[in-house]
């Protein structure tokens, strides 16, 4: 229950390439790096309800830890995989609908903050937030 809470963007480190090796186009990307994105989580047990709020969008899902769910990308991406629970982080395994790619992402505490972290094809990037 510890990744419950609002959580703000405070913080990016190589999520432009990211995004480029994900196919965002660069006027996409630039809106991105600015989008002001606010992730709400509530936990119980191994349910989530996750809101993401952003400059662009803002999206509910619900799923259960070790479920496969459908997820779309705020760039319209389309996703299907699950999270689990491995020690303290939740890790996120999906796959493309489009190429059939894998994208991961792990959600971690380090301190006071929520550290989501992405590799897609060799690229790693992070977001970090702070409690907001």
């Amino acid at each position: 229950m510890a990744f419950n809470g609002s959580w703000k963007v405070d913080r990016s480190e190589n999520y432009e390439k990211f995004m480029e090796q994900m196919g965002v186009n660069m006027v996409k990307r630039k809106l991105a790096a600015h989008d002001n994105l606010k992730i709400t989580i509530e936990q119980t047990g191994d349910k989530f309800h996750v809101k993401e709020s952003s400059s662009f969008r803002t999206l509910e899902i619900d799923f259960t830890l070790g479920v496969t769910f459908e997820y779309s990308l705020a760039d319209g991406t389309e996703l299907s995989g699950s999270w689990a629970m491995e020690g303290d982080t939740m890790k996120g395994v999906f796959t493309r609908k489009d190429n059939g790619k894998q994208l991961t992402t792990i959600r971690a505490l380090v301190g006071e903050e929520l550290v989501q972290s992405y590799n897609y094809e060799g690229v790693d990037a992070k977001r970090i937030f702070k409690r907001g």
